[in-house]
């Protein structure tokens, strides 16, 4: 039995303030994944420098714990030469789960993750809060 004339009390919600400002990590990750999405991110010393010569690189991630010094010479003299950006990032495994070299157990938790070094990202994919930042980031150096 309900009353015509009473209404059900309706609960808005207030907006979700606004958090912190997104670090650099966590852009570069997010740009990643929608660059991975569309099929724009070489990964590994080959792709990379290839994709870096062909002109086609927008943004180089290099690991920082990569444990050959020639390795690094070299990704790091190609994108001086060819004018493309580059960010470091802390470890390759981590760089390797932003990459997609992982398998995912069913809640989503990276599982088996293999390292990588070096990716390039020759398309970000559609425009992002991620990519805003990065860019950003990148004019401001």
């Amino acid at each position: 039995m309900s009353d015509a004339g009473e209404e059900t009390p309706v609960v808005v919600e207030a907006a979700p303030a606004p958090g912190e400002p997104m670090d650099i990590n966590t852009a570069v990750r997010l740009v990643m994944k929608k660059a991975l999405a569309h099929d724009g991110l070489a990964r590994g010393l080959h792709e990379a420098a290839r994709c870096i010569e062909r002109g086609e690189g927008q943004l180089c991630i290099l690991a920082e714990d990569c444990n050959q010094p020639d390795y690094k010479k070299l990704i790091e003299a190609l994108c001086a030469e060819h004018n493309v950006n580059l960010i470091s990032v802390p470890e390759n495994k981590q760089l390797g789960e932003w990459a997609g070299l992982c398998k995912l157990d069913a809640e989503g938790t990276a599982r088996k993750v293999v390292g990588c070094s070096c990716a390039v990202i020759t398309d970000y994919g559609e425009e992002s809060e991620g990519l805003n930042i990065l860019q950003d980031y990148l004019k401001s150096r």
